[in-house]
Formats: structure tokens, sequence, C-alpha cells
């Protein structure tokens, strides 16, 4: 019983997820997903995670055995790459000379630095791998005499390969890059072991499991030079014999044995997939056997102990995959990564656009961000890395439906920062004309009210700009929200206002030369109607005012006599198609004037009593 409890325990769950090590970070695969986890330059993690569709014709490559080997080692170098030059985009350090260099090539040939580097990188890999574990291998055959036509000819082949990739993976070794991306396959490695050993994913835990892995390409890699050596053999040997057999010529054999080893090379991958998914059903001694070189490759070469912030690395990539597989709705993620201007910022136009936002609110960004005019937007600038992930939080929060002045935090009104958050309306650009009017018609020495002043930012926008001029500014709204929010405003422009939270004039005393207001006038019907970041982030309070939009203006005509002084003026904002109501609502008065928005909408009324 005691021995059954104790295997129980020790019982291992494989998982379906592998790894990969890359440029300081690691990337996991999952069924429906793939998740790479970086340590940036400012020491964040950050994880890109992408869904992993194939087309129809893959799907069915897939399932044809002897095919899908080479399909799955296509997708799986493809993959590897694209992955691995994502990770060192994102770990590229801020350098001088490279913003230069990625600036001229973004001017001069429209291109940017990192995909001339991944193209190059790709090229020089392949024809690196064919040279020293291809072609290499055969050069030194070739030049020891009297083998040519016998059995050892083959084995030498498949020593020299194995010696020469060992020496490859021990040579390389020697880089400090290599040996930090050998750190992260060994925290690759425990993360996997934790998890089927059933171990909680912490860094801790993680760091006492093994580095090693039974199911590591590595362990696997003599079966395949094993393959390899058996398939060229033989083919070399039967094209020599019953295609080619009157050639004699050595230099040309070599290049034939060369071209038909680089042609078998698929073949190889897909004979190799087959055997090596039959062999890894079984966990047994004999299996053992062929795995246990590999090991101590993994052991003595390809891995090594990670520190605490890779182990962190790696368990932010298994985690993403294990969330993302387990729920279709978990969004992707992309990396955040520094790059040039003008490419940036039409992929975050291309994105607003998807979810129907004003591009012109991309083009804030970059130039609130950048501090540069929006008329500068069109220069290859190269973006940093802390630059891009500032833009980056804005353009997310923006996607997600909050609007960007909330966002920044604040905005400018007619000369003055206005701090804007959920208490008060946006100062939209027609309100800066209604705050003009106002300043138009004071004189010096009136007393000014501003009604439902929100934010505050058209009593503070008369304030500042008539501070020499004996002006009494007071500011009056139902929301001490509001009131408070304009208080902080009016502190921060340095101006002198009398704040009132008051429902219309129920707590306002005295009277006014001018009263400005800009109330509700949305009709109650139209809010649902209203974009996403209006509607569902701004104060229902400052929109709704009732079933035409009028509410508000009635209540005001009722009593705004009372309150303004001898010839005092009213001066009014008011929603698209409705000025000829509100003239009706306030009767025939001396003096009463419509006044225009820069969309040319009538907009404004001025009334004189």
């Amino acid at each position: 019983m005691a021995n059954k409890e104790k295997k129980k325990k020790n019982k291992k769950t494989c998982t379906y997820i592998g790894g990969q090590a890359v440029l300081e970070g690691v990337m996991m695969m999952g069924k429906t997903c793939m998740a790479t986890a970086v340590r940036d330059p400012e020491g964040e993690i950050q994880i890109e995670a992408k869904r992993v569709t194939a087309g129809k014709n893959v799907k069915r490559a897939c399932k044809i055995p002897f095919v899908r080997g080479i399909v799955n080692l296509v997708l799986s170098l493809v993959r590897g790459t694209k992955t691995l030059m994502r990770s060192a985009k994102v770990y590229g350090e801020d350098d001088e000379e490279a913003g230069r260099l990625q600036k001229w090539m973004a001017e001069k040939l429209k291109t940017d630095l990192m995909d001339v580097v991944s193209f190059i990188a790709v090229l020089f890999g392949i024809v690196l791998a064919v040279g020293i574990f291809v072609v290499l291998p055969r050069v030194l055959v070739s030049i020891i005499p009297g083998i040519d036509d016998t059995a050892w000819k083959y084995v030498l082949l498949g020593v020299f390969k194995l010696v020469i990739f060992i020496a490859y993976l021990a040579i390389i070794l020697l880089l400090k890059d290599i040996r930090r991306l050998y750190k992260y396959h060994g925290a690759e490695h425990k993360t996997i072991n934790a998890y089927e050993h059933g171990v909680e994913l912490t860094p801790e835990n993680v760091a006492k499991c093994s580095r090693i892995h039974d199911r590591c390409g590595t362990s696997f890699l003599f079966i395949v030079l094993f393959i390899n050596v058996v398939i060229i053999s033989v083919v070399s040997w039967a094209f020599g014999k019953y295609v080619c057999p009157d050639i004699t010529n050595r230099v040309a054999q070599f290049f034939i044995n060369l071209a038909l080893e680089i042609i078998l090379l698929p073949i190889i991958a897909g004979v190799s997939y087959e055997i090596l998914k039959f062999l890894a059903k079984f966990d047994n001694k004999f299996v053992d056997i062929f795995k246990a070189p590999g090991k101590l490759i993994q052991l003595t070469l390809t891995t090594r102990e990670p520190d605490k912030e890779m182990i962190e690395v790696a368990i932010a990539a298994f985690n993403k995959v294990l969330e993302m597989d387990a729920a279709s709705e978990v969004p992707e993620t992309e990396f955040v990564t520094g790059g040039i201007l003008v490419k940036m910022l039409e992929e975050t136009k291309k994105k607003f656009a998807e979810a129907n936002i004003d591009e012109s609110d991309a083009e804030w960004i970059y130039s609130l961000v950048l501090e540069v005019k929006r008329s500068e937007l069109t220069s290859e600038k190269v973006v940093s890395l802390s630059e891009s992930k500032e833009i980056n939080d804005i353009v997310r929060k923006r996607l997600a439906g909050r609007p960007l002045w909330y966002i920044i935090g604040d905005t400018e009104f007619y000369g003055c920062k206005i701090k804007v958050d959920e208490r008060a309306l946006i100062p939209r650009p027609e309100t800066e004309l209604l705050a003009e009017a106002v300043v138009k018609t004071v004189e010096d020495g009136d007393r000014v009210l501003d009604m439902c002043t929100g934010s505050g930012c058209i009593a503070v926008a008369v304030a500042k700009h008539c501070a020499n001029r004996g002006v009494s500014v007071t500011a009056a709204d139902l929301s001490d929200a509001a009131i408070m929010l304009a208080k902080e405003n009016a502190k921060e422009n340095g101006v002198e206002i009398n704040f009132v939270q008051s429902d219309l004039f129920s707590a306002v005393r005295g009277r006014f030369n001018i009263i400005v207001c800009n109330p509700p006038y949305v009709k109650s019907g139209d809010i649902p109607f209203l974009q996403k970041e209006v509607r569902e982030y701004e104060p229902k309070v400052a929109l709704d005012g009732g079933a035409d939009g009028l509410d508000f203006y009635r209540r005001l005509a009722r009593v705004v006599r009372s309150y303004l002084a001898k010839d005092g003026m009213l001066i009014l904002e008011c929603g698209e198609g409705q000025t000829e109501e509100i003239l009706k609502i306030f009767g025939k008065r001396d003096y009463a004037m419509v006044m225009k928005d820069l969309s040319g909408v009538d907009r404004f009324v001025k009334i004189a009593f």
C-alpha cells in the first residue's frame, strides 16, 4: 500500500507544451497558441502571445505520415526564427550608432533595420548549417585515401558529423550571449519539469527541478543522426552503383553525393519524425539508451543553471500558454519595441480605424509623448523603447474605450491647461468659442457666472484672460465632484474663482453681468447611440437634456432674469438644430444673436435682457 502511494506521489504527467530559448527569454508552444516572454532592457517581462492557426492544406499534410515530419520541420524553423528575431528586437539596446543607422535606412531605403538583420541572419544561418554539417563532413571524408568504396566511408561520415556538431556546440558556448541563451534553455526545462511533477510554478520551486528534459530535441539528436547516416549511406551507395556507375572522378562523386544529401534532407526529416514519434510513446530502458547521449549533451553543453529572473520569464511564458489554451477569448498580445515613427503611427492608425476610433487620436498620442507637433509626425524619427512603452500604454487604454483626454489627464483649452477625468465632460474645441465670446463681451469690473461649470474650463479661461480687468468669476455646478475638479484647475492656472455647488441657482447669490452656460443638451433617447467613450465614461448628468434635449434651457428661462444685472447678457451653447427652439423658449428679447461653430453649425446664442 505504501509503495502504491509512493508511486502515485512520484507519478509524472507529461504536458503537451514545449519550448525554445530565445534572446533574453523563452518561447512556449501550446495546442492553440505560442507565447514568448522576454525581459527587456528596462527589466520588465514582456509577453507576445499569438494564436496558432494553420490552413486546411497544412492541417491535411500534418495528418499524412512522413509528410507531416517535413511540414512540422518547416513550421518549426519559420516560427523559431521569427520568434528569435522578435525577441532580439525587444532586447535591442538603445545604441546611438544603431539609432542613426536605423534612421538613415528608414529615410533612404524605407525599411527597418531589424527586418534587414532578420533576413541576413536567416540566410547566413542556412548557409552556415549546410556548410558546417553537410559540406564539411564530406570534405573530411573525401581527403582520406582508400575508403571510397568501403563501409568505413559512411561510418566516418557519421563520426565526423557527430564530432563537428559537438565541437560547434562547445565553441559557441564561449560566447556570452550563447551562455545566457543556454541558461534560459535550462529555465524552460525546469519550468516544464516542475509542471509535469505537479509542483507549484514559483521561482523557488522551479529552481529545485532538473534542467534536463528527456523530450528535448537534443535527447533525440543521436537517433536523427543515425537515421541521417543510414539513409544517406544507402542512397549514395545505390546511386553510385546502379545510376552512375561510370563516374570515377572523385570531385564529381563528391558533388553528386553532396547534392543527394541536400535533396534527401526533407525525406530524412519525414522518416526521423515518424521514428521519434513512435519512440516517444515508450518510456523504458531500451529507449533510454538512445536518449542518454542527448541528455549528456544537455547537461554539459546546451543547458546551464538559470537565475531567479530567468525562471520568472519561463514561468510567465508557460502560464500564458495555459491561460490561452484554456480560454479562446483571451486576447493576443504583442511586444512593445522601439521603431520608426512613421511606420509605428501608421500601424496605430490602422488599429484605431478597425476599432472606429478617430485617427487624429493616434496623432495626438504620438505628438504628446514624443513632444513634437502633429505636423512633424511625418519625420523618420526613431522611437525609443521607453517612448514606445508609454505610447502603447495609452493606445491600449484608448482601444479599450476610455477617452483619450481622460487617459492623458489634461488638455489645452483656450490657452489654459485643464485637468480632465471622469468627474466632468472633456472640454470640446467648439466650447473654446463660447469662452472666447465671453472674453470679448465682458467689460471691466463685470461679474461673470459660469453655470454648469464641469471641469471649470470656461470659468478658468475667463478669469485668466481678464485677470487685470477687475472681473470676478463665479462657477456653479450640481456635481460636488465636478466642483472639486474645477477647483483643482483654478489652482493649477493660478486664478481666483468663487465656486458654488448648486442645483441651478438654488445656492447662487447676487446678480451677474454675464451668465454663460454649456448645459446638458443631448436627447435622452440619443445617449445609447453616442460613441462608446462618451456614453460609458463621461458623466451622464452632464449629457442628458431630457426627451428633446431642452429641459435645462426651460428651467433656466424661468429664473435667469432674476440673476442678471441690468443690460445683462446670457450666452449659451446648444446642440445641433436646437437654436430656434431655444430662442422661442426665452421669448422675444431686445437682442438675440446666433453664432456658428468651426464647422459652420449654429452652436451658440447670445441673449440680452
